[in-house]
């Protein structure tokens, strides 16, 4: 992934791993809940120009 991001102040090149989970690790997110949190994800990586890679939701 060799693209940067450029504007009229900087030039950058944002690698990120983000994990969320509870203390025990319990699946929290079910059914309707875990759906819609995964297409939420989804479009605001869209609108921010940010490439998923691979994630589990």
């Amino acid at each position: 992934m060799s693209e940067q991001r450029s504007n009229g102040h900087s030039v950058s090149r944002l690698l990120v791993h983000i994990v969320w989970s509870t203390k025990y690790r319990y699946h929290v997110l079910k059914g309707d809940i875990q759906n819609r949190c995964r297409s939420l994800l989804i479009q605001i990586c869209d609108a921010e120009d940010v490439q998923i890679l691979k994630g589990v939701i």
